[in-house]
């Protein structure tokens, strides 16, 4: 059996799901039974049209990348939406979630939805036409005043929050050109001669932030060494290793905060034969905690890609993550088991789950480069918009890179060499 543990309960019953949380807000009877989600409007009381600022009236806003504001563009009156998680109650305790909640952006994706919609002008009364493949604002041909698409539509185009970007682009190509420079020796010539961070692009991409209230159960067996001695057989000798083999079971409550999931088919498949250069993972975490309600004025300037999947099938990738921290959490637990544990069996059972679709800031530097048969790569370094975490990657001069393999191969052989000799 396990050794005494304090984290360890042997054959324990689990203990007794916690009370049921109360009815979000937002919510419908309907939506609150234990059959289906429960739904947080977060897009309540938003508007589409023209959006204006609170002091002078002008459409003409931005976001100030020094302090995650908004800023008018005539009077500098700077504002804020305010933290989405709080104000629209989606911080809640884990540990008392039940079932599922869900922000109402995000929603499933119904595949019919018009992608192009039109806006009356309220300033002047045109008809303005927004692309939402391409963004949620569009400027009036008439009168130049800015139109917002704020209020959801089930095409994946509006999220319930957006994380604003809190790293200027001067910034960003400074931490590009500094990330190539060191990474120039086995770059290409083509490369070389192209490369310009100037060219940067910031970019909002589609997130789901999951918060999970599970309880886990592990079981398996762990090896502890008692203890090591050398056996003789002949001429030769070999280290044997004595160990006790003990069960093992770990059982506990599990909460995670804000498990971030990408919600973009391209870069959730993370197959190497078909999406070998999908280094977005690397640069993360990203600070979600302090996202804002979503406004379409925080997208301005910036591009921005839409949620394509729905929460049916992210739901499993959020699963495996919550199995691999669940497993990671265990480990603290084991250092009695200095030869290792192999788990048989590992089960989490989600109580609670919570879901809220998401825009975080990216820089993003691109590249194609064309190989002599034809083929095209694309090759790119991102940004974290938030923490300037920065990862990627360059096209690499092949024949210099061969020259150099093969140099240090013939330098290790010489010296292997030598040393056999003098050994000798």
């Amino acid at each position: 059996m396990d050794p005494l543990d304090p984290h360890a309960v042997a054959g324990a019953a689990p203990p007794p799901p916690p009370p049921p949380a109360p009815p979000a807000p937002g919510t419908t009877p309907e939506q609150d039974e234990a059959s289906g989600p429960r739904v947080v409007r977060t897009d309540e009381g938003a508007e589409d049209g023209l959006a204006k600022c609170l002091r002078c009236g002008a459409t003409e806003i931005s976001l100030n990348p020094a302090n995650g504001n908004l800023r008018c563009s005539y009077c500098r009156f700077e504002w804020q939406s305010g933290n989405a998680l709080e104000t629209l109650d989606l911080n809640g305790a884990i540990g008392e979630l039940t079932g599922v909640v869900v922000g109402s952006g995000t929603a499933d994706i119904v595949p019919s939805t018009d992608e192009v919609l039109t806006f009356r002008c309220t300033a002047c009364g045109a008809e303005v036409v927004i692309d939402t493949r391409t963004g949620t604002q569009a400027r009036c041909h008439w009168c130049r005043n800015t139109l917002s698409m704020n209020q959801q539509i089930p095409n994946g185009a509006v999220p319930d929050m957006v994380l604003p970007f809190s790293m200027t682009k001067a910034a960003a190509v400074q931490s590009i050109a500094d990330f190539v420079t060191k990474r120039t020796f086995f770059a290409h010539p083509r490369f070389k001669e192209e490369f310009n961070p100037e060219n940067v692009m910031g970019v909002y991409l589609p997130y789901m932030v999951v918060d999970i209230n599970a309880h886990a159960r592990l079981t398996g067996q762990g090896e502890h060494q008692t203890r090591s001695y050398t056996v003789k057989s002949g001429d030769t000798e070999k280290r044997v290793y004595d160990a006790d083999v003990y069960d093992v079971v770990r059982e506990f409550d599990i909460h995670i905060d804000d498990l971030t999931v990408e919600s973009s088919r391209e870069r959730l498949n993370q197959s190497t034969s078909q999406n070998s250069n999908n280094i977005i993972n690397s640069i993360m975490p990203f600070d979600v905690e302090n996202s804002v309600r979503y406004d379409s004025n925080y997208l301005s300037g910036f591009a921005s890609e839409r949620r394509d999947s729905n929460i049916d099938q992210l739901a499993p990738v959020a699963t495996v993550q919550a199995e691999d921290i669940a497993r990671h959490k265990a480990n603290e637990t084991l250092a009695f088991y200095d030869r290792g544990v192999r788990w048989d069996a590992e089960q989490v059972e989600v109580v609670g789950q919570r879901w809220v679709s998401a825009y975080l800031p990216v820089w993003l530097y691109s590249y194609h480069e064309t190989k002599p048969n034809g083929r095209s790569f694309l090759h790119y370094v991102a940004v974290n918009a938030r923490t300037g975490e920065t990862m990627g990657s360059v096209p690499v001069n092949q024949r210099r890179l061969l020259l150099v393999a093969g140099a240090v191969q013939v330098v290790g052989t010489v010296l292997f060499a030598l040393i056999t000799l003098v050994g000798g």
